[in-house]
């Protein structure tokens, strides 16, 4: 937003005034009006300075004179918009992806017992007998093997009953306590359940052990979904929602 408002003061400028093909200096502001153009002119400035250190000032002084001459543009008007919003994409994503890696670094060191506790569990648990893991890390043990079809793709929509807990044995989400299915595609949900339920043919009931990095990794969801959790879930594969 604050971009955007940058955006928004620098049409206010171009609309507002016109001007040569030369600077002059102004050493002193003797009416109303040349004060308010030089505030705004801090102003912008400032503004570019706190959210958009990287502008180039000869680029931006040299478009913003031809803008007002629409005279010798270097970019076609029709162009101009698609340019500015595709560098404002680039530059949120890239602020947001800084964010998540600080973020998963400090969680990272903060939970590190919980991350630690899970791959002990984990390593245990693959020893135990019914229990399959899968390349990526995903464990499971069948309860019930159903007769139907399988998921034909993570784009398959479907209807289950599931219950889940983290290793302490708290529950942070359950279909079954609700009383009532829930039905999603496979690709909305954790990698973990996207690969696993893909495993199952309508009509089974599986154990999945889900490490962290198949379910919500550095993120915390709720009070008993802390950072890097390994999640144990019991999900029963009701039908394939035909779409």
């Amino acid at each position: 937003m604050k971009v955007i408002k940058i955006l928004a003061a620098v049409t206010l400028t171009v609309t507002m005034f016109s001007c040569g093909k030369q600077i002059k200096e102004v050493k002193t502001l003797e009416k109303e009006i040349d004060s308010v153009s030089y505030a705004i002119g801090l102003n912008l400035a400032n503004q570019f300075k706190a959210n958009l250190k990287e502008v180039n000032k000869d680029a931006f002084i040299q478009g913003y004179l031809n803008g007002v001459d629409s005279t010798n543009l270097l970019i076609e008007a029709k162009d101009v918009q698609n340019i500015i919003n595709t560098y404002l994409r680039k530059k949120q994503m890239a602020q947001m992806k800084e964010q998540q890696e600080k973020a998963a670094k400090e969680a990272a060191v903060k939970f590190a017992d919980n991350k630690k506790a899970g791959e002990d569990f984990l390593a245990e648990n693959k020893t135990k007998e019914g229990v399959i893991t899968t390349d990526s890390g995903l464990q499971y043990i069948v309860l019930k093997e159903g007769t139907g079809e399988k998921p034909a793709s993570a784009k398959t929509r479907v209807k289950v009953h599931y219950h889940g807990t983290n290793l302490e044995g708290k529950v942070f989400d359950s279909s079954v306590d609700r009383g009532k299915p829930s039905e999603f595609n496979l690709n909305q949900v954790i990698k973990g359940w996207t690969e696993g339920l893909q495993l199952m043919k309508v009509g089974s009931k599986y154990k999945f052990f889900i490490p962290q990095e198949l379910a919500y990794g550095a993120q915390q969801k709720g009070e008993n979904i802390k950072p890097f959790s390994t999640l144990i879930f019991e999900v029963e594969l009701l039908d394939i929602v035909k779409q």
